[in-house]
């Protein structure tokens, strides 16, 4: 219900267009006469026109409320019709003329037929042709040789067409364009009503103006209010910006879209797309918000990521300027997935200023077989390639070796430096714990090293342990794979979140948290304590 009161706002209703019609030929119940009111000369030629009065100078006709004027005319009494000539003027009461240089009109069938230079003037409408049909009974004038519809903000043309004075509608088939001081609308078949100056969009369509570009099929443009309700997969594209829905709602003056249900908002220049049951995009400040199984999807690289959250909204700031970025927001239940990275956390922020993204409130990163996570996780970009990671408060980097056995660290905060997308070297900070199973040439366990120490930088080749250096130096203790003490096996922050990883692009909508107590521990921040002004007085 809510939406057929939007589209009675709009003062137009679904309606199928009638083909062309063919002019009508039966006569109406119970016609009147066509009274002969005046004419300078009346005579008769019984050789050329035996049943015509020849009529000359200031003809003018009546029937019921029509009026109609000519230079000359043949009337035929008989048959209730006439023929008129030059200067012919059709008038209905004060608001409906009809202009030509030759008019036919059959008072049984009240059908006139205006030919060469026709107009017909309807109030603040007017619409030209060379050949009009006028259908009195119906009140609907119609053409087939082309003709044009100029109304006070509109100019309409199309190959057929009708107009209905009354209800002040007009149908338009083949070729129709409407020009619009602010944009051109072009299809095949349109409804338009001067009334409201509303088009009822009932085919293929295109509206083009300097800022964007519509297509749709089906739906309701309110040219005066600028105004667009569109159906059918409409779409609307904003230089490299695409939006594409089962239906868009446009306001072309306030420069926003919306759309509802399966909607698709594409940037192809940044190769990187929203997806939702409902989108919004604003183009005049670049704002985008997309909800209702929201995605934003980055295929700027071969291996697309998909990110998944409650709502995701986007910035821009300093638009149409050299100095132009992007902030992208992700609320709630965030979840990611690329082949070789998935993510979790309950926010996160992306900025195109410094390449930054940031991970808020439980956040756990995946790579491969190497899980890390902490209070709070950045990571840095270079070329659409990962540069630098920083984790911040309860750091910590565990990878599997096997259902058992897991290589762990954890500290402070940690550092992580990558080469062509390749962990090249990690630097942890502040009250790091190790927990470590070196291999030997074959890549078999030979046993576990426990550390404690203040800093660790651990450097990788072939994606291995090269080298691992402790400051201060740390000898730790090695445990035979076969006397490992079990409390010793895992650091006190341990915990392995498989349960919890995306498992693929569909996975992301599947929130699944943390189980109790395997929460991270809240930390405390110092603050400056409170100092007495009072009695500071003296000092």
């Amino acid at each position: 219900m809510l939406f057929w009161g939007v589209l009675c706002l709009f003062g137009v209703c679904m309606a199928q267009v009638r083909p062309m019609r063919k002019h009508r030929t039966t006569p109406v119940k119970n016609p009147t006469k066509v009274f002969l009111l005046h004419a300078d000369e009346l005579s008769y030629n019984q050789i050329l026109k035996p049943d015509a009065q020849l009529l000359k100078g200031k003809v003018h006709f009546r029937q019921d409320n029509v009026h109609m004027y000519c230079d000359s005319a043949y009337y035929y009494e008989k048959s209730n019709s006439f023929e008129a000539y030059k200067n012919v003027k059709m008038q209905q009461g004060d608001t409906l003329f009809l202009y030509g240089d030759y008019l036919h009109y059959d008072g049984n069938t009240q059908m006139a037929f205006v030919r060469m230079n026709v107009k017909l003037i309807n109030r603040k409408t007017v619409l030209t042709t060379d050949s009009l049909n006028y259908d009195r009974l119906y009140n609907i004038g119609y053409f087939i040789e082309g003709g044009t519809l100029t109304d006070e903000q509109n100019v309409l043309t199309s190959d057929w067409g009708e107009y209905s004075p009354s209800t002040k509608v007009a149908v338009f088939n083949y070729n129709v364009k409407l020009v619009n001081p602010k944009f051109t609308l072009t299809s095949d078949t349109l409804r338009y009503s001067t009334a409201t100056k509303t088009a009822n969009i009932v085919g293929p369509s295109n509206i083009d103006s300097k800022e964007n570009h519509i297509y749709s099929e089906s739906g309701f443009y309110n040219t005066d209010k600028e105004q667009g309700i569109l159906l059918n997969r409409s779409v609307w594209t904003n230089g490299e910006k695409r939006m594409v829905g089962d239906s868009l709602y446009y306001d072309r003056k306030k420069g926003y879209g919306e759309g509802f249900r399966n909607v698709i908002l594409s940037d192809k220049k940044n190769k990187n797309m929203l997806t939702g049951d409902y989108c919004y995009y604003n183009e005049k400040t670049g704002y985008a918000l997309a909800t209702k199984k929201a995605v934003a999807i980055d295929y700027s690289q071969p291996d697309s990521a998909y990110l998944h959250a409650d709502s995701l909204k986007m910035f821009t700031y300093n638009i149409n300027t050299d100095s132009v970025y992007r902030k992208m927001l992700a609320y709630r239940k965030v979840r990611m997935y690329k082949k070789d990275v998935q993510a979790v956390c309950d926010s996160m922020s992306y900025n195109t200023k410094d390449s930054c993204l940031t991970m808020y409130y439980n956040p756990i990163l995946w790579n491969q077989g190497q899980q890390l996570f902490g209070e709070e996780i950045r990571a840095y970009a270079n070329d659409s390639t990962i540069d630098w990671a920083h984790i911040i408060n309860q750091a910590t980097s565990i990878e599997q070796k096997d259902s058992l056995h897991y290589n762990q660290v954890t500290g402070k905060e940690m550092k992580i430096y990558f080469q062509k997308g390749t962990v090249e070297h990690t630097d942890v900070i502040g009250n790091v714990q190790v927990v470590y199973y070196p291999l030997d040439e074959d890549s078999t366990m030979i046993g576990m090293n426990t550390s404690v120490t203040s800093q660790l930088s651990v450097f990788m080749k072939d994606k291995k342990v090269h080298k691992m250096i402790m400051k201060p130096q740390s000898n730790g203790t090695l445990y035979p794979m076969l006397q490992i003490p079990k409390d010793k096996m895992y650091i006190p922050i341990f915990a392995w979140f498989d349960y919890i990883r995306p498992l693929n692009k569909n996975d992301i909508f599947e929130w699944r948290g943390k189980k109790a107590g395997q929460e991270l521990k809240k930390t405390e921040r110092r603050e400056v304590p409170l100092q007495n002004l009072d009695k500071l007085k003296g000092d």
